[in-house]
């Protein structure tokens, strides 16, 4: 499994300077491949790479920086094609496909610059790390992490790491491959029923509410709308600063909450079960004030938390079908939406069992685990 650590850099001012502009002339010969790129319609790596490595080199990047900017841009262009596959952005003949397709992708000049260990050395005893800038090699650079994030870089890091500029901070954000322990056989599944009202509700009738995460998120649109419509410069200025951290407070909240649905899992030697919500924006039909709810709901995120803090405490995890989860009732299995008559009630039309509609919809999700889990396991045995 490949985990990401996330180091704090602490360069002193001229180090600093260095380094930004070691990001500046990275991402200057990146749009100068993109542009090679848009012009020839040769994307893939190694073709790129044979039209454009001797340009690259020419504008002062040694081989390997060289090398990593062609790969980027040509990983960049994979992720648009990818895009637009998908549909991401718009129909065929569409107006934003236009644009989009119009133009070469473009880096911003402080983007984020992978390094390989020929241009970045760690000495994790020390807390130091060497790295090739546009004016040589820089050594003895400090960096900040937890004993625990140092425990897994000695033990687990493997290939590349990418340096980034946050916020006016300065990262390193270390690739390592951990082992995965095999998952024990659970002896029964907890199901997490995700949702936005709560953000997760568990089959034991743990309730992780979402009404602080949601004002929060209301608070920061409002804010975000009023400093658009000013467009003055501190405005602008202002909007820079609030960028991402909605984003950090909201991934804060989500590990929180999988940390916890793990640990009950493990400590009662049970799988977890989740509901399969991929394309969910796409399905649901919404009134306009509840777009933009559903469109900043971070289930993807909690449910990616979950599988991989499970995947390293062996616990497992399975996935199953959402439909009807929170309309079928969890004793005699009657689907109805007269079973929910309100947000927060399930009380069943056919034998009367009322709960917790979130709970409810919990224990359903555990009992479609449980039955995900035999019938991939006979087919295993099988086999």
């Amino acid at each position: 499994m490949k985990l990401v650590v996330q180091v704090k850099l602490l360069p002193d001012e001229a180090t600093a300077v260095v380094l930004r502009e070691t990001l500046h002339a990275c991402n200057r010969a990146a749009d100068h491949v993109s542009r090679r790129a848009f012009e020839t319609g040769i994307q893939g790596r190694m073709p790129l790479q044979r039209l454009v490595y001797g340009e690259v080199k020419a504008m002062g990047l040694s081989a390997q920086p060289a090398l990593h900017v062609i790969r980027k841009t040509a990983d960049a262009y994979a992720v648009l094609k990818a895009n637009l596959s998908a549909g991401n952005y718009g129909s065929e003949g569409s107006k934003r496909r236009k644009v989009v397709e119009s133009k070469p992708v473009r880096f911003r000049k402080d983007a984020a610059q992978p390094f390989d260990d020929r241009c970045l050395s760690w000495q994790l005893e020390a807390r130091t790390v060497s790295i090739w800038t546009v004016c040589g090699r820089v050594k003895g650079i400090a960096f900040q992490c937890s004993p625990a994030q140092l425990k897994m870089l000695t033990a687990h890091r493997r290939g590349e790491s990418d340096l980034v500029l946050r916020g006016g901070n300065w990262y390193l954000y270390a690739t390592c491959e951990v082992p995965e322990p095999a998952p024990a056989d659970p002896v029964a599944f907890l199901g997490v029923d995700l949702g936005i009202v709560n953000i997760a509700t568990t089959s034991d009738g743990d309730r992780y509410a979402g009404k602080h995460l949601n004002q929060v998120r209301h608070r920061n649109r409002r804010l975000r709308q009023k400093l658009q419509k000013k467009g003055t410069k501190s405005a602008k200025r202002l909007l820079r600063k609030l960028s991402g951290r909605e984003a950090r407070f909201a991934a804060d909240t989500n590990h929180r909450i999988a940390k916890k649905i793990v640990a009950e899992a493990q400590r009662t030697c049970r799988g977890v079960a989740l509901e399969d919500l991929g394309g969910i924006r796409d399905r649901v039909r919404l009134r306009k004030p509840q777009r933009a709810t559903l469109h900043s709901w971070s289930f993807a995120q909690l449910g990616g938390f979950v599988s991989y803090k499970a995947a390293l405490a062996g616990v497992a995890v399975v996935f199953v079908d959402p439909r009807h989860t929170s309309q079928e009732c969890s004793r005699c299995h009657h689907i109805s939406r007269g079973n929910r008559p309100d947000q927060s009630t399930f009380l069943c039309t056919s034998c009367g069992f009322a709960e917790h509609a979130d709970v409810n919809a919990g224990c359903t999700i555990a009992q479609r685990g449980e039955a995900v889990w035999a019938v991939s396991h006979a087919a295993g045995d099988a086999a």
